[in-house]
């Protein structure tokens, strides 16, 4: 299928790593212009993307994005807001309401919800100027599935998703759709580097890092497929979901879970 992305021009944020470096891979193949944000390059990035190395806990860092993917490409098109989970600094999983304190409430949001919140406010004026885009906002099912595990973390990601349907409905009529994608468990980093997610559910359950990526974790979160989800398979999803041939999606979230959400 031909997403019809050839010469967009496409911001991605946290595009180094994880699900972040497979949307700007399948981005940059299926012929978009990526920029691709993060605090530091890494060697993996397509060869033609531009890289912006920006702090975005930084409140002036989307405007030095989006001017630079201005000057390079002479606008954005597409805006993916992935940079998310675990601030710096920290690791996840957390348990209880009670083991958060004010500032790690105020990191999770300023991480996962204020830093989205200034890219798109940095990028809207310039794709309304150009008729249009696509915004696609990665949130993640513990968004819609509460519970005592990450609950700032959820609560970051509800609030994402209140926004992306607000903006869906106020700037649809002027050609930029918003929508969200809300993976469930994905094997990143975040779950295997050393003192990630694997090794601190390893700690609660007696059992080793490669048992709890492959068994513990995918019966814990009732995975149907009984597998952590595969960052390509995010990207596949945020890629369709920027392109044109999904004119008439906007205010939609696509769960790319592996089954974690049962609700209807």
């Amino acid at each position: 299928m031909d997403l019809q992305l050839s010469g967009r021009v496409a911001v991605v944020t946290g595009a180094t790593k994880g699900i972040g470096l497979a949307v700007a891979h399948t981005l940059a193949e299926e012929g978009a212009h990526v920029v691709a944000v993060s605090r530091t390059r890494g060697d993996a990035l397509p060869g033609n993307a531009v890289h912006v190395p920006v702090d975005l806990m930084d409140p002036a860092a989307p405007a030095e994005v989006v001017a630079r993917a201005v000057e390079q490409f002479g606008g954005v098109d597409i805006l993916v807001n992935n940079a998310g989970g675990p601030p710096p600094g920290v690791s996840l999983p957390r348990v209880g309401f009670l083991t958060p304190d004010d500032g790690d409430w105020l990191a999770m949001f300023e991480f996962n919800l204020f830093a989205a919140v200034r890219m798109i406010r940095a990028a809207l004026p310039v794709m309304l100027e150009r008729g249009g885009g696509a915004i696609v906002n990665v949130s993640s099912g513990s968004a819609r599935q509460p519970g005592a595990m990450n609950v700032d973390y959820g609560a970051a990601k509800s609030a994402m998703n209140h926004v992306s349907k607000a903006l869906s409905e106020e700037y649809g009529p002027q050609g930029v759709r918003v929508n969200t994608v809300s993976p469930g468990p994905v094997l990143t980093d975040w779950w295997t580097k050393d003192g990630g997610a694997a090794d601190v559910i390893a700690g609660f359950v007696g059992a080793d890092k490669g048992s709890v990526i492959t068994k513990a974790a995918p019966e814990m979160m009732r995975l149907v497929t009984g597998r952590l989800v595969h960052p390509q398979e995010v990207a596949d999803a945020v890629a369709l979901l920027a392109s044109p041939r999904s004119a008439s999606t906007t205010g939609a979230d696509f769960a790319v879970d592996g089954g974690f959400l049962k609700e209807l």
